[in-house]
């Protein structure tokens, strides 16, 4: 980890940010691929799997943005309150502007989205396609932010974790558009598409956090809000919706706990 670490630290913090969030967008395309072979899985195996990336994008909120972020924030001010204050603010502000865009435009859930070929297949496929990509891209701000601020360690933790979490995604996008009756490589190709969209939130969130390093707690905090919010508001209330709530929360927890360790093991290695 360490001699990775070296080699990062060489690049400049925005083609990291870039290059990081690329990677971690590729896995919806990765996590895709089982549709070329695979038809169809049960609405309680996607509940579990999209539980399963909630739980990787809440560990990863809490320990890689929202701690960090009030640790910076102390140092820049010089008090733990004030540092809480300020990712408290920053995380309101980023739920609230996801909030805003989620109002603004319209768009299908994510699970609950369109199911059957109907004459208002395209509209519904634009609208499903906008809410993945509203999904995304506090994702790829998280990871942008996450390198932003210097902090390898941290950036490689979230980098993996969005990785981990875009792969059931991934296959659940893929699945929805065999659903309307596309076929099996450009369903994966969709989803890859839908991944893409994290670099521009990792070029956004690295740019803005390396040109004004006073602006890194906000980053974090605002970067953690929109993941809470997208958690609370889409994934959740989705994997619930259809009966299978225990085995959601169980994928919930299993998510949590591996990103959990996946912070505290890079931690220690690097």
């Amino acid at each position: 980890m360490s001699d990775l670490v070296a080699a990062l630290n060489t690049l400049p913090l925005v083609t990291l940010g870039v290059i990081a969030s690329l990677i971690a967008g590729s896995a919806a395309g990765i996590g895709a691929l089982p549709v070329l072979v695979l038809r169809r899985i049960t609405q309680r195996q996607q509940d579990v799997m999209l539980g399963f990336s909630a739980g990787v994008m809440l560990a990863a909120t809490a320990f890689s943005l929202l701690l960090p972020g009030v640790e910076a924030a102390t140092v820049l001010h010089g008090h733990a309150l004030v540092g809480f204050l300020v990712v408290a603010a920053g995380t309101l502000l980023g739920a609230a502007g996801l909030w805003a865009v989620h109002g603004a435009l319209p768009h299908e859930h994510l699970v609950t989205g369109p199911q059957h070929v109907d004459g208002r297949q395209v509209k519904r496929l634009w609208l499903f396609v906008i809410a993945i990509t509203l999904h995304n891209f506090p994702e790829g701000l998280a990871v942008g932010v996450g390198f932003g601020g210097g902090n390898v360690e941290n950036g490689v933790t979230l980098t993996l974790g969005i990785f981990l979490q875009n792969l059931p995604e991934g296959l659940v996008v893929a699945l929805s558009m065999l659903a309307l009756g596309y076929a099996p490589l450009p369903a994966a190709g969709i989803a890859l598409a839908t991944g893409a969209v994290e670099s521009v939130g990792g070029f956004l969130g690295a740019g803005m956090v390396a040109v004004a390093e006073p602006v890194l707690p906000w980053g974090l905090a605002m970067a953690g809000g929109a993941m809470l919010f997208v958690v609370s508001n889409e994934i959740i209330p989705e994997t619930h919706r259809n009966g299978n709530a225990t085995a959601a929360t169980f994928g919930l927890t299993v998510g949590f706990l591996l990103m959990m360790g996946l912070d505290v093991g890079l931690g220690v290695t690097g």
